[in-house]
């Protein structure tokens, strides 16, 4: 996946658009759970996420006290949702999104916590409409690309 040019550009800035504190209001997933810290850039397009979570001892996703590279997926998820939250407005309905389907994804590492660094989480939405989306994700930490793959998301309104 190429670079978005707008999420480079606010990325170089070092931007924060969306903390932690928001982005857990903006997303289903709560608490510990919530694993992205910031949304460092976003447009129509694509989304571009920040977090340290992957180096936390107490990331619900570690088993037997590591964090293997699969779980990168969760963490491209809810890039996914944020960005799909954030595009629908402040006047959009809620929806609630579940992997359909994942291709061509490439763990090109064992684990995420061995990486001290960041994660950057870069989603681009490829195609879409109102009940389903494609996106394309990559996870690095500095130069080093960790995980990408393509995600098809079903999208469910909510009713309340």
């Amino acid at each position: 996946m190429a670079e978005h040019p707008s999420l480079a550009s606010a990325a170089a800035r070092g931007v924060v658009v969306i903390g932690h504190d928001e982005l857990a209001r903006l997303i289903p997933h709560t608490g510990a759970m919530c694993l992205i810290d910031s949304v460092v850039s976003w447009d129509q397009d694509a989304i571009r996420c920040q977090t340290t979570q992957h180096r936390s001892p107490a990331n619900p996703l570690r088993s037997r006290g590591r964090l293997g590279a699969a779980c990168g997926i969760e963490f491209a998820a809810q890039a996914m949702a944020a960005h799909g939250r954030l595009c629908a407005g402040p006047g959009g309905r809620p929806q609630h999104g579940y992997l359909a389907s994942l291709r061509q994804v490439d763990c090109r590492c064992e684990r995420l916590d061995t990486f001290a660094g960041d994660l950057i989480i870069d989603v681009e939405r490829l195609a879409g409409d109102e009940r389903q989306a494609l996106y394309a994700f990559v996870l690095r930490s500095a130069d080093v690309e960790l995980l990408s793959g393509r995600a098809t998301v079903i999208l469910e309104a909510d009713a309340g």
